[in-house]
């Protein structure tokens, strides 16, 4: 069986731990040649050592993808790198506060909507036109099952991933005539240390595990094959959707 992503220039964000290091190290192993971007630099540069360590490719650079400049370089550092932007994985998020709506302070808001969907926007605003000049691509955005159905008590997390949703379905049919496939992941609870952090309340695990008809938790890996499946071939005619890979969450 060939390797799905050989050769590709592969940019993946939030790639230092959880699902974004997860679905970089499948990339790779896939043939994939990926440059893994962070806000947290050490790890960043962990996960691009693990996916050496294991034969494959990989360069890593610290980048916010709220700031506009970052953005830019991780396009040109994958450009550069590689030669080309195949593949996109617009990983990069921040959890939700746990409060209801009129308890939330704006500073929250900005920072959520910030990083979650103008962070989604700012990469794909320099990962089309490198993608447009390689004759096409993929791109993956991370929304979440809370980006598609209300959830209490996450109110601006869930605003930031319909965002991501609705960004995701619009950029698609601007570019799917130019040969850029856009599609979105809408992961449900996934063992990452985003939501360790929640977990060390029992009554939140037990109230989160109750939400998934599965009766777990998600691995970073089963998300990470969801994404690969959006970004290759074989997912050539899907374009703007938002997958939910949520052990039943939504389909309750």
């Amino acid at each position: 069986m060939g390797k799905r992503f050989a050769d590709r220039g592969i940019l993946v964000t939030g790639a230092g731990s959880g699902i974004g290091r997860a679905t970089a190290r499948l990339f790779a192993a896939e043939g994939g040649r990926v440059v893994v971007a962070d806000q947290n630099e050490a790890d960043v540069h962990k996960t691009a050592a693990l996916i050496r360590d294991a034969g494959g490719e990989a360069v890593a650079l610290r980048a916010d993808v709220s700031r506009e400049a970052d953005c830019r370089a991780m396009v040109e550092r994958t450009l550069a790198a590689y030669g080309r932007l195949n593949v996109a994985f617009n990983n990069a998020g921040i959890g939700a506060s746990g409060f209801a709506v009129a308890d939330e302070e704006e500073v929250t808001w900005n920072r959520l909507i910030d990083v979650n969907l103008k962070g989604v926007f700012l990469s794909m605003k320099y990962e089309i036109p490198a993608m447009l000049a390689a004759g096409g691509g993929a791109i993956v955005n991370t929304a979440s099952a809370a980006g598609l159905v209300g959830e209490r008590g996450i109110g601006i997390y869930t605003a930031s991933k319909h965002g991501v949703v609705g960004l995701t379905k619009t950029a698609a049919l601007d570019y799917i005539g130019q040969g850029i496939r856009i599609n979105a992941v809408c992961p449900g609870a996934t063992r990452t240390p985003m939501l360790a952090a929640w977990f060390q309340d029992p009554k939140v695990e037990t109230f989160i595990l109750s939400r998934h008809p599965i009766g777990r938790i998600g691995e970073p890996e089963e998300i990470g094959r969801a994404v690969l499946f959006l970004a290759s071939d074989d997912a050539s005619y899907i374009v703007g959707q938002a997958l939910a890979v949520d052990g039943g969450l939504t389909a309750q």
